[in-house]
C-alpha cells in the first residue's frame, strides 16, 4: 500500500497547491509513489479521516475555524509540513499583525460592513499552533523544493533547506549585485536562498519572498544601505512583507 498524503490550504492564494499540480512530468511519479487522499484542490472526492504519513500545509492562520482544522490535520498526520511564505512566517497577511483587529478590518470593510462579524484574527504562522517537521519557504514554493522534500520524506530524511541568503546564488550565477553596483535596496543579502536569485537575474531587486536566512547579517546590510544612501527603513519593511515580526504566542488572536 503506498503512503497517504494530504495537501491543504489555509489563508493564501493556494499558490502553493497550484505548483504542486504544476509540477507537470514529476506529478505522474509523485502520484506513483504515494497515494493523494485528501486534496480539495486537486479532487472533489476526498477521505478526510484515514491516517497520513504527510501532510502539506499552505497558508497562515487567521481565525478559529482555521486553527482548528489545523490542529486536526496535525492529529492525523506523522508528519506536517508548512509550505509557502505564509504557512511559514505568516506571510503577507502578518504584515497588520500588531494593528487592532477592529481598525484593520473597518480601513478594509468600512465602518458599517458585514465583517464586523467576522472572526477575522491576525495571520499567524503555523507553528505557532502545532509542531511542523518541515518548512517550505517562498511565495510561491519552487515545484523543485517540493518534489525533492517528498522524495526525502518518503525515504525517511528531512530534505537541507538553504542555510546561506540569496547574494551566495547571484555570486554562483556571476551577477551584477545590485545593491552594490547599482544602489538598489536589494534584500538578497538577508533572504534565505533556493530561488536561483531569479529577480536579481531579472535586474529587480529582490523583496525577500523566501522569508529571512538564519543569522542574517542585518548591521551589514544596513551598513550598506547608509553608504548608498538609502533608508535603512526600506530593508525592514521590504522583509515585512513576507515575514513581518509575528505576535507573541501569549497575545489575545482576535
Amino acid at each position: 500500500m503506498k503512503p497517504k498524503i494530504g495537501i491543504y490550504g489555509l489563508s493564501g492564494c493556494w499558490g502553493e497547491q497550484i505548483a504542486i499540480l504544476n509540477c507537470e512530468d514529476q506529478l505522474l511519479d509523485i502520484i506513483g509513489a504515494v497515494d493523494i487522499v485528501d486534496f480539495l484542490g486537486g479532487s472533489s472526492v476526498n477521505d478526510t479521516e484515514s491516517r497520513l504519513l504527510i501532510s502539506f500545509v499552505e497558508g497562515s492562520v487567521a481565525n478559529a475555524k482555521e486553527e482548528a482544522k489545523l490542529r486536526q490535520v496535525r492529529d492525523r498526520s506523522d508528519l506536517l509540513v508548512a509550505v509557502g511564505s505564509c504557512a511559514c512566517f505568516g506571510g503577507v497577511g502578518a504584515m497588520d499583525a500588531k494593528a487592532p483587529r477592529p481598525e484593520v478590518i473597518q480601513q478594509v470593510y468600512g465602518k458599517n460592513g458585514p465583517a464586523a462579524t467576522w472572526d477575522i484574527g491576525p495571520h499567524r504562522p503555523l507553528s505557532d499552533f502545532v509542531k511542523v517537521d518541515l518548512g517550505i519557504p517562498g511565495c510561491p514554493m519552487e515545484t523543485t523544493d517540493f518534489v525533492r522534500a517528498v522524495s526525502a520524506l518518503l525515504n525517511g530524511d528531512l530534505p537541507l533547506m538553504p542555510a546561506y541568503p540569496v547574494c551566495v546564488e547571484c555570486k554562483m550565477k556571476e551577477q551584477e549585485c545590485l545593491l552594490v553596483a547599482r544602489g538598489l535596496p536589494c534584500a538578497g543579502p538577508v533572504t534565505m536562498a533556493g530561488c536561483g536569485a531569479r529577480c536579481p537575474g531579472y535586474n529587480i531587486a529582490c523583496i525577500g519572498c523566501r522569508g529571512p536566512v538564519d543569522e542574517a547579517n542585518m548591521g551589514s546590510i544596513e551598513k550598506i544601505f547608509e553608504q548608498k544612501e538609502l533608508p535603512k527603513e526600506q530593508i525592514k519593511l521590504k522583509l515585512r512583507v513576507f515575514a513581518a515580526p509575528v505576535l507573541d504566542k501569549t497575545e489575545h488572536r482576535g
